[in-house]
């Protein structure tokens, strides 16, 4: 299966951006001045998969990690039981329970996952993102003349 991109088969690149922020700002600008933006696709080339590093990854850290997302979960549960709750002092020994249970049963869980990988994986991360090194702003040929002099006059104006 092969991606392609919809519009511009034989799109002309009118502007080059090094990032989205300044490809999407050309872009509004376009828009702002009446041009038919819908001649007009952003694209990001020369990808790269980014993860950020936060710190190392031990046994403390995983059952802390472990903890705090059954303690919400265990807080879901214990509220939703205790909706059923009798009188107050039920509904409250109710959300307690199923707050500590959750921060008892993610601390266990978060600590077999991390022994699972056996150190191979001995580090936290934020999520991966894909970024791309450049961005082009490519548009229909017969509306290119027009794209490129409006661009002109936007980069004038910084």
């Amino acid at each position: 299966m092969s991606a392609s991109v919809s519009m511009p088969a034989g799109g002309v690149q009118v502007g080059t951006y090094p990032d989205y922020a300044q490809a999407q700002r050309a872009v509004d600008y376009l828009s702002d001045e009446h041009f038919p933006v819908e001649n007009v696709q952003i694209v990001g080339t020369d990808l790269r998969s980014v993860e950020q590093v936060v710190g190392r990854l031990t046994y403390g850290r995983a059952a802390g990690a472990g903890a705090a997302s059954g303690a919400w979960f265990g807080l879901f549960v214990g509220l939703l039981l205790g909706i059923f709750a009798p009188d107050g002092s039920s509904w409250f020994s109710s959300v307690l329970t199923g707050l500590v249970i959750g921060v008892v049963f993610g601390a266990l869980f978060g600590l077999a996952g991390y022994a699972a990988t056996r150190g191979r994986r001995d580090f936290a991360s934020t999520g991966q993102k894909i970024v791309a090194g450049r961005y082009d702003v490519l548009c229909n040929p017969q509306f290119a003349e027009d794209a490129r002099a409006h661009l002109a006059r936007l980069s004038l104006r910084n």
